[in-house]
């Protein structure tokens, strides 16, 4: 069975960013969205995805979190988070 892992997208400075977790390594792959305040469709993530090496595993569906921009503090603006499992494409 293929590895999986977790992508994330999320906006910060006014840019939507797709990146994948992959622990133990100094850098994560990643792919600018764009800065539309638009939040990118669930096929542009996925062209993102492939032209990272990745793709959904079966039946991945993206799901939404809240986070804020510092945290403990109520009036922080707020961070939305979406998160999805993937695989290598080529696996």
């Amino acid at each position: 069975m293929a590895a999986s892992f977790t992508a994330q997208m999320a906006r910060r400075r006014r840019r939507w960013r797709l990146y994948v977790v992959l622990f133990n390594t100094p850098v994560w792959p990643q792919r600018d969205l764009g800065g539309s305040t638009v939040v990118p469709t669930v096929q542009e993530r996925s062209r993102a995805l492939h032209a990272l090496g990745y793709a959904l595993t079966d039946g991945a569906r993206w799901q939404w979190t809240e986070d804020s921009e510092t945290p403990d503090d109520p009036t922080s603006a707020v961070l939305l988070i979406a998160s999805v499992m993937v695989r290598e494409a080529g696996a």
